[in-house]
């Protein structure tokens, strides 16, 4: 099954359990819906007890951990839902999760490679695209460049401009 990384845990605050936490959601509230977390490499679930949002990150503790000793083995693990706790996206939003690993064809269909990660470059993010020499394409996600995401097919289609493509 495939989880989402929702977080980041930094590094542990004070002497009561509480972690520092980076948010990896556009949403940093959606903390609030979660009544509980996994944190990558452990199979049980955390319930979130309590949620600080402070300028640059959150601090969180989980119900039952309640001394440093017992959270600092969380330092640099990702904090991961399942799909059951998803949020519904709006109309063309997508999860990177949903994006990485598809296909990427060219309005012409040509084949270019696979959706290798997804980079924040200013208001816009970037995929980067792998093709089959390891060379990596990155495509800026706007409509003009990248017309159509189909999910269901496993591909997305690119519409590139002169030099993109080299």
């Amino acid at each position: 099954m495939k989880m989402l990384k929702v977080g980041k845990i930094l590094n542990t605050h004070g002497l009561k359990g509480e972690l520092k936490v980076i948010s990896l959601s556009d949403y940093d509230e959606r903390f609030e819906e979660l009544e509980w977390i996994n944190i990558d490499g452990y199979s049980e679930k955390f319930y979130i007890e309590k949620i600080k949002y402070r300028h640059k990150d959150i601090l969180l503790s989980f119900k039952g951990y309640n001394h440093i000793n017992e959270v600092e083995q969380f330092k640099g693990k990702y904090m991961l839902i399942d799909h059951t706790q998803r949020r519904n996206l709006p109309e063309d939003t997508y999860y990177i999760s949903d994006i990485i690993g598809l296909d990427a064809f060219t309005v012409a269909n040509e084949y270019l490679g696979k959706v290798v990660d997804i980079i924040k470059a200013g208001p816009n993010e970037v995929y980067i695209i792998k093709d089959e020499n390891n060379k990596e394409i990155l495509i800026p996600f706007v409509n003009e460049f990248v017309p159509e995401i189909l999910l269901e097919e496993g591909k997305i289609i690119v519409k590139p401009i002169e030099g993109m493509i080299e």
